[in-house]
């Protein structure tokens, strides 16, 4: 018997391709909506109350308003793809190579990572648990994305009248929403400062952390940095950590959907400095993969079904 998924925010960029990575398998039935039922409260709750999985792809007040729709017992399993809940201590948090997939498997409530933490923490985590890098550095992180990172009104203003913009630095108030997460689930002592900025691609992202190994106190080689990276994510079917390094980096302005995540170590000669440097797409593993990577191992199916990779 097929479970029962609804996607509330199906109409977003998110969704919709949640809803293209889902329409062709046979272990999932979509409950569907139309206009005028996505806009009424009562439809809305009908159907997140009778899903099996409910999958929010919705702005952060509006996920907290959608899971207080859910009855107490209703049975409905959630993955919230806002940044709504990514720090709350009784949600899981939906990043599998970090937490294990038998957490997800067995979670009631699942926040989808953000897109850049999704890069950082890919490179971060891993180095800070193992205690090859220190976890009180006040580390930096540079990064682009395209634009459907932004939403509608972002797609609408590169594509409208902002398209001859060929660079968008934002977040100057050093105060990002995605910080407190960087933070606790990577388990540095400070936020990094974050340096975001745009590029006119529809999709793609890379996201750079620049180390200054030879001023740190406790920092292994980038040679040993590398080597973890690898190690760790050795059995992973989606990132993958590359012993070498491409001459450049490019993210094109007609990439196509992936749910990869490819993370590069790159140094000096003499090893005093590193760039430790994740590649992904915003829309795939950044979001609307990471939910149904998650959606797989909660229905108990194919882990990387629906996955692009």
């Amino acid at each position: 018997m097929a479970h029962t998924v609804f996607i509330d925010g199906a109409a977003g960029t998110t969704g919709l391709e949640i809803t293209e990575r889902l329409k062709d398998r046979s272990e999932f039935d979509i409950i569907r909506l139309n206009d005028e039922e996505r806009r009424d409260t009562d439809c809305r709750k009908t159907a997140l109350n009778y899903a099996d999985f409910a999958i929010l792809c919705l702005p952060d007040d509006a996920a907290r308003e959608a899971v207080a729709l859910i009855d107490e017992g209703s049975g409905t399993r959630v993955i919230d793809a806002s940044s709504a809940h990514r720090t709350a201590s009784n949600w899981t948090y939906g990043f599998p190579e970090l937490v294990g997939p038998s957490v997800i498997a067995g979670a009631q409530r699942v926040s989808n990572p953000g897109c850049y933490p999704t890069g950082f923490l890919a490179l971060i985590a891993p180095l800070v648990r193992a205690k090859l890098l220190p976890r009180d550095w006040p580390y930096t992180v540079n990064a682009v994305s395209g634009y459907s990172g932004g939403g509608k009104s972002l797609i609408e203003r590169f594509e409208g009248e902002g398209n001859d913009i060929a660079f968008r630095a934002y977040g100057m108030d050093l105060g990002h929403k995605h910080l407190a997460e960087m933070q606790k689930k990577s388990g540095l002592a400070n936020p990094p400062v974050f340096a975001p900025a745009v590029v006119p691609g529809f999709r793609g992202m890379v996201v750079e952390v620049p180390l200054a190994i030879s001023a740190m106190r406790s920092a292994s080689t980038p040679a040993k940095l590398r080597d973890e990276l690898v190690r760790y994510y050795a059995e992973s079917p989606v990132v993958t950590a590359h012993e070498t390094v491409p001459p450049e980096i490019l993210l094109r302005k007609d990439a196509q959907p992936t749910d990869r995540l490819d993370l590069y170590v790159a140094s000096d000669e003499a090893g005093d400095t590193a760039r430790l440097i994740a590649v992904l797409d915003n829309l795939g593993k950044g979001a609307s993969g990471a939910a149904v990577q998650s959606l797989n191992l909660m229905a108990d199916t194919d882990p990387v079904a629906g996955l692009r990779l």
